[in-house]
């Protein structure tokens, strides 16, 4: 997302020990036993905190939201068949009865978030719980019988535009098949059938165990978000939890002892110890420790936290810096019931590892060894809160990619690459600053809010900290900031965009917090869509996203992944453009872009890895739109055998005997194969930043690489994304 920063002070990271102890299981958010509810006894019922903090969210969407849309009968309905969405879209949980018998509260969504009687929302999650109960017990019941493997049969996989099944005979059909195919799956990967049962009962005891763990508040920000998700797809409820989660994947800090966690059976688990951490400077938790209590202070009590939900014990774990946390935990590799160990430690602030990274690769041109420097940005943060405070060393991705540009050019670089791909987005005014770091001054992104006022954003400074050949890596995940900042550079001619077209976000939101008098988002937060940006050429990049000067190509389907396969996107349109003056080098206009893309189609017919990947997309195509599978075991044996020996021909064809190498005589990650290999997708992200260092080269010298490797005779089908015609401004491109 793109958002205009919230300036709060420090308090914004703070523990907030009322929600850290209302646990899942609270009888609180349970309903009563008798009364005129609609919400069956003993089911999770709103609060009234909810029922406040509701009719505030829908005043909020509005007042503010960019389309000015009222909450009418008309999205009511909308409204409803999202929450429906939301809780069972694959529509394997609820009957076709349970529909028809919700089918009256279709048009009373408006009225629940103006008035905060949210309670059929609850009605309706307590029967999707019951249904959830029942399918689990169904599922656990299955695996006491083993299953004909010889049946012709077919389970569908994706029920996205199926029917709701009509009777329960249908829906225990419906899941007999997922359970075969659950334990078809693992007997694929070598285990026997009662290896497979014993791991999906652990499995399906674990849902069981989660679906009575489910809060109040969950159901609650399901609701709220189904609320602004039918505003536009981008305008989103943060629950206290997820607001301060937002909060740390922003700045890159927090408040605790720095560990990572994750749930293993009924235990909270060390996964690693964040380096420079309180607790990696202990040295005492260890990887695989599992913590069984917490206490708070030097002498508090000890909590037990077996079989808590994960972010319950890190609410009790995190809190203010220099307070004191006491972790019982039994040691990795100790049987239950061992000896356990009490740990202390003085809660910190503990810096994250998330951020910019760099990395120096080389491409040759006529003998000559070019340096190709690589930063790789995931995402546009800035510590909003330390820079508030005066913080001088307060982190953002402006200052880390400034820092790590010195640190190349140090190391002598011919050019330099970006690397934006999976890069969603963050704060606004950091699109901007970085913009800023290539180009002297000028415009950057045209803005314009709900009321039709045009604000034209600028280089925050002027100077350039890179002048040099710049390529921006992008692809379908890279949105919203990203796209602000590889458009600017595009209309400004100042580097070439390289991948794949991006995901088409072109909308801002702001971040309201819901609380009127706390600095800390106890009631949670709003994002909410306020505005549009637009390229400094005046056209959208809303559904359209950034078309790149050199298309790769990428296992990323465009059809499942963009702002086009979102329900309820916001259309494309156009203004007036921006005054702005491209930029000029030395040597006169930048490099010419079809020249750079021809280079790259040439060296792309020679290049064996490049071929491969090309192959790899284009089998990947094959099975887009399949939504069944058979559950022949004997079927899917043949055709995983198929697949495996399709996929060892394209490497064997396009990629070793091109190399020189022996052919490999079997898919075996043993056979002549490393780690890594095995891991496609990381292989094919390495092939596709290869390529765009050598795009690299190309604009540093002009000079296409020496003769490349013959390669045998073979027809490749190299997927180049469609570019949508530059639809008028009364069109949009669907």
């Amino acid at each position: 997302m793109t958002f205009r920063p919230l300036r709060r002070s420090s308090g914004w990271f703070a523990t907030c020990l009322a929600f850290a102890l209302t646990l899942a299981l609270s009888s609180a958010a349970r309903a009563p036993a008798a009364g005129n509810s609609i919400i069956p006894p003993g089911a999770l019922a709103p609060t009234e905190r909810q029922r406040m903090v509701a009719r505030r969210v829908g005043s909020i969407l509005e007042e503010n939201h960019y389309s000015r849309q009222a909450i009418d009968r008309d999205m009511s309905s909308r409204v409803y068949d999202r929450y429906l969405e939301f809780l069972d879209g694959q529509h394997s949980y609820f009957l076709a009865s349970d529909i028809a018998e919700f089918e009256k509260w279709r048009y009373s969504f408006d009225e629940m978030i103006h008035t905060g009687n949210i309670d059929p929302a609850y009605a309706i999650f307590a029967r999707y719980e019951q249904r959830d109960r029942e399918r689990m017990h169904y599922a656990l019941a299955m695996l006491d019988t083993q299953p004909d493997w010889t049946r012709d049969e077919t389970f569908q996989f994706d029920r996205t535009h199926a029917s709701w099944p009509a009777s329960m005979a249908g829906m225990n059909d419906i899941w007999r098949k997922r359970v075969k195919n659950d334990e078809l799956s693992l007997m694929l990967t070598g285990k026997t059938w009662p290896q497979a049962v014993d791991m999906l009962r652990k499995r399906y005891q674990h849902v069981l165990k989660g679906i009575d763990q489910i809060s109040a508040e969950d159901v609650f920000a399901e609701l709220m978000n189904s609320y602004a998700r039918t505003f536009d797809p981008h305008s989103t409820y943060f629950s206290p939890r997820d607001s301060e989660e937002y909060g740390i994947q922003m700045s890159l800090n927090y408040e605790g002892i720095g560990a990572s966690l994750e749930p293993v059976d009924d235990y909270v688990t060390v996964v690693n110890v964040i380096p420079g951490g309180p607790a990696a400077i202990a040295g005492t938790l260890k990887a695989n420790d599992r913590i069984t209590g917490v206490g708070q202070g030097p002498e508090g009590a000890v909590t037990d936290v077996i079989g808590w939900r994960l972010d319950d014990v890190v609410q009790l774990i995190r809190g203010k810096a220099g307070t004191t946390v006491r972790l019982q935990v039994l040691p990795a590799g100790a049987t239950p019931g061992s000896p356990q160990k009490v740990l202390q430690f003085v809660r910190n602030k503990v810096s994250l590892d998330n951020g910019a990274k760099s990395e120096l690769r080389t491409v040759t041109r006529g003998g000559r060894m070019l340096k190709i420097g690589v930063i790789s940005i995931p995402e546009f943060y800035e510590d909003v809160a330390a820079q508030n405070a005066g913080d001088p060393n307060y982190r953002s991705v402006t200052r880390d990619v400034r820092r790590l540009i010195d640190q190349l050019k140090s190391q002598g670089i011919d050019g330099l690459v970006l690397d934006l791909r999976e890069n969603g987005g963050g704060y606004l005014p950091e699109a901007t600053a970085l913009t800023g770091l290539f180009i002297d001054k000028g415009p950057v992104v045209q803005l314009k809010d709900t009321t039709g006022h045009l604000e034209v954003l600028p280089d925050p400074d002027k100077g350039v900290d890179y002048t040099g050949p710049l390529a921006v890596l992008v692809d379908r995940y890279s949105a919203s900031a990203s796209e602000i900042f590889a458009a600017a550079i595009q209309d400004y001619h100042r580097g070439v965009i390289v991948g794949q077209r991006t995901f088409g976000k072109g909308t801002v939101q702001n971040l309201v917090p819901l609380d009127r008098w706390s600095q800390k988002p106890v009631n949670g937060q709003l994002t909410v869509t306020i505005g549009k940006f637009y390229r400094i050429t005046g056209e959208s990049t809303q559904r359209l996203g950034v078309q790149p000067d050199v298309p790769l190509p990428s296992p990323i389907d465009m059809s499942e992944v963009g702002e086009t396969s979102l329900e309820d996107a916001l259309p494309w349109d156009r203004i007036a453009p921006a005054d702005f003056t491209p930029w000029q080098t030395e040597q006169g206009p930048a490099v010419a872009y079809p020249a750079l893309a021809l280079a790259e189609d040439e060296r792309a017919e020679h290049d064996p890895d490049f071929r491969w990947l090309v192959q790899e997309v284009a089998a990947s195509e094959d099975l887009h739109g399949e939504t069944t599978v058979s559950l022949n075991l004997k079927t899917r044996q043949d055709e995983r055998a198929q697949d495996e020996q399709d996929e060892l021909a394209r490497e064997n064809l396009l990629k070793r005997t091109a190399k020189g190498l022996p052919p490999r005589k079997s898919s075996d990650a043993s056979d002549d194969k490393s780690a890594d290999e095995t891991n496609n997708s990381a292989v094919a992200s390495d092939i596709v930043l290869a390529q765009c260092t050598q795009v690299v080269g190309d604009m540093i010298t002009g000079v296409l690489p020496e003769t490349p490797v013959a390669t045998p005779e073979h027809q490749t089908a190299r997927r180049d994304d469609p570019v949508p015609a530059a639809p008028s401004a009364q069109q949009h491109p669907e």
